[in-house]
């Protein structure tokens, strides 16, 4: 018997969202209510003065595309096993720091850890796991397959769901960064993608009819994260968020946090007016309010070829090194110098740095009514030309450096050519 309706939640992006009882109650606990209070994309909204919107908002809509996918593949699925799916995309998203991918950075340097490594741990040791046993789920499967880890022997497939090349979190981000930016690259169909998708070889797949709705999917991520993520002004914040939360961590207690309870009450709204009153941040949080941001002094696109470049520049020790030789030819302090590779572990967004791999499984029908798997690049060359995304290296400092900065990191890092510009 169907579970009784828990009311509609109106997005912005996917219309009314019918959720049940069990959803409801989830959607009620702290670590899922917490997400109203941390920003999607934290930066963004000093050049896209209306991209304010929350986690909580990305999650309901990763939840509502995740049904949709559940009910729409041409396979046997139980009703558990989609309700269970709708549960895990809600859930996914709970591990984020303040300020979402911002935060980042510290986890995975003093704690070895990223935020989804929080998600079991927020699930079990909060009231979700009993509104989940309650329902009938078992919390510990339930919080694997929210972070895509489940490795299901028979469903293998359900992780791809959540955490895949084309899956309900990408494909919910990328409208929703993009609505809210104003951006407007992420106008591609979503339910086309979804409901061409099937399971071929216990793979996630593609039918080769929708090609071109893909090619749109990648089209607007790949411009989404030239125009959004990695804007200038946008990193530049984001690099000045990092260095405020860094020298203000010891007197934050930002990392101690022995409970859930402590780590809950880690949200935009408490760290930001911390970092402000703290001596060691009140600085760069001025600095942030008067909109005095870092400027980005040297620029340039390393393509496939240059990639051994790009991966050196992507060592933290070599980067110190050239970071240190740029300031000294400039004449500057060293901390006033900062190379910023967007995809690096170091800096934010590096979980949502690569482009989605063009081996994304697609199948053809054969003319013997058979599906059979075919090479992206076989049929799509926008795929082949996509595979060759570039890495940007960018040179930061402050504005009256910026000069000197310039012409040492121009030196240093080769000179950026015509076609590069």
């Amino acid at each position: 018997m169907a579970e009784k309706s828990g009311g509609f939640i109106k997005d912005p992006i996917h219309g009314y969202v019918r959720i049940s009882q069990t959803e409801r109650s989830v959607i009620d606990t702290e670590p899922v209510q917490r997400l109203k209070r941390i920003r999607q994309l934290a930066g963004s909204e000093f050049v896209y003065p209306a991209a304010n919107h929350t986690r909580f908002e990305h999650v309901i809509g990763a939840m509502h595309l995740s049904g949709t996918l559940a009910e729409a593949l041409p396979i046997d699925l139980p009703r558990h096993q989609r309700e269970q799916l709708r549960l895990a995309a809600l859930l996914h998203d709970i591990g984020h720091g303040p300020f979402s991918h911002v935060f980042e950075p510290l986890l995975a340097k003093y704690l070895g850890k990223r935020h989804e490594d929080f998600v079991p741990w927020l699930v079990k040791e909060t009231d979700i796991a009993e509104r989940l046993e309650e329902a009938g789920f078992d919390a510990s499967i339930l919080c694997l397959l929210a972070v895509g880890k489940l490795a299901s022997r028979e469903r293998p497939y359900l992780d791809q769901i959540i955490s895949g090349s084309v899956d309900v979190d990408k494909l919910d981000y990328v409208v929703r960064d993009s609505f809210h930016t104003g951006a407007g690259y992420g106008s591609f169909d979503v339910h086309r993608l979804l409901y061409a998708m099937d399971v071929i070889d216990d793979s996630l797949s593609i039918d080769d009819s929708a090609v071109a709705t893909l090619e749109s999917f990648l089209l607007a991520r790949f411009e989404s994260f030239r125009t959004i993520y990695f804007h200038k002004a946008s990193r530049a914040v984001q690099i000045m968020m990092v260095r405020a939360l860094e020298v203000a961590r010891d007197e934050l207690h930002l990392l101690d946090f022995d409970g859930p309870e402590d780590y809950l009450k880690l949200d935009d709204y408490k760290v930001w007016t911390g970092l402000k009153e703290c001596r060691k941040s009140e600085k760069i949080m001025q600095d942030l309010e008067h909109r005095r941001l870092l400027k980005c002094a040297y620029e340039r696109t390393l393509f496939s070829g240059e990639e051994l470049r790009s991966n050196i520049i992507s060592d933290e020790r070599v980067r110190g090194d050239i970071e240190k030789q740029i300031a000294r030819k400039a004449k500057t302090a060293w901390e006033d110098v900062v190379i910023d590779v967007p995809t690096l572990p170091s800096v934010p967004y590096h979980d949502t740095g690569t482009l989605p791999s063009v081996d994304i499984p697609v199948f053809s029908h054969s003319p013997s009514g058979r599906k059979e798997r075919v090479p992206l690049l076989e049929i799509s060359r926008i795929a082949g030309v996509l595979q060759t995304f570039m890495n940007l290296v960018r040179v930061y400092t402050k504005e009256s450096y910026r000069s000197r900065v310039e012409s040492a990191a121009r030196q240093i890092l080769g000179e950026v050519s015509t076609s590069e510009k």
